[in-house]
Parts: C-alpha cells; structure tokens; sequence
C-alpha cells in the first residue's frame, strides 16, 4: 500500500513538473486580410512591403528572411515579423507549385514533451497567419522540433532567444 501511495504522488509530482500555464490550444493569430473579421478596408498596422511576387530562386523568396522569432514560453506571432510573413505568402500564392514546410523549434529550458507541442504551436501559427494571407493550406506543412535542433548552443537568454523561432523552408 505505500509503495502505490508513494509511486502514485510520484506521478502527480511529474505532471505537475510537466504543466505550464500557457495555453497550447489557442493561436493567437487575427486575420487582417480585410476580408470579415479583419479591419475595415483592408487597412493593416504593419506597412506593406514592396517586392516582386514572382521573383525568386529554388529557395523562395529573394531578400525576406525565412525566420520567426518568439518569445519565452509564447508562440504568439509578433507584429515586426508580419512584413516577413506577407513576403511569403504573395510569393507563395503567385507560385501555387511552391510547397514550404514551416519547423518550430524551442529553446532548451522545458521537458521534451512539452517542447515538441510549444515548437508545434508555433509552426501552426505561422502556418495561419499564411493562410489567412490566402495561401493554400496544402501548400504548406507544419513540423516541431522543439529543443532537438538548436540554431545556436548555450545557456543564456542570448542563445535561448536565437532558438525560439520557426524556420520557413522552401520544399520545392
């Protein structure tokens, strides 16, 4: 009897160590399109960029970064990588042939669990934000990494911030 008292507190121990209080089920991504639900007029808070839609290499886009950066803890999509995301989705809905796989990944605080399913938000909400640009769904695949694949190692907000990011990558 108390060893299955002491093995059971010891699973409420883990998923309590496991839980956080972000909510992992709501992307918090608005649709400014213009279109129903989004501002009036289409007007946007972020200015357009210019850029040839149609113009390009195998890898997407010519001069727009590819990567999206987060906060702690957070998958929300910041307004200073709108313009990014806009890139994109005009060059993608100019080119319905062109697939993009979008890799969220985390930094390395949190458990393995818990970072496949934040890194996966993340890919979700750009993801979103695309295809309420109008991109086809089919044209664009949402994978995690979570803290498997680092863009930079260390321990210190310096490198945690370069890995909280999701990566747009051009599949063909």
């Amino acid at each position: 009897m108390l060893k299955r008292t002491i093995y059971s507190l010891a699973i409420v121990a883990l998923i309590a160590g496991c839980s956080s209080g972000t909510k992992l089920n709501d992307t918090p991504v608005t649709d400014r399109s213009g279109t129903a639900g989004g501002q009036q007029g289409g007007a946007s808070a972020v200015a357009p960029v210019s850029i040839d839609s149609t113009a390009g290499t195998a890898q997407g886009p010519v001069g727009i970064e590819r990567i999206v950066y987060f906060d702690y803890d957070s998958y929300t999509v910041k307004p200073e990588f709108q313009a990014l995301i806009d890139g994109h989705g005009r060059f993608l809905k100019a080119n319905p042939q062109r697939r993009v796989s979008i890799e969220g990944h985390t930094d390395e605080r949190g458990g393995r669990e818990y970072n496949l399913a934040l890194g996966q938000k993340r890919s979700e909400a750009v993801r979103r934000a695309l295809t309420l640009l109008g991109v086809n769904d089919a044209q664009i695949e949402a994978v995690s990494f979570g803290k498997e694949k680092p863009a930079v190692q260390g321990s210190g907000e310096e490198a945690w911030a370069q890995n909280r990011r999701a990566e747009i990558r051009y599949t063909r």
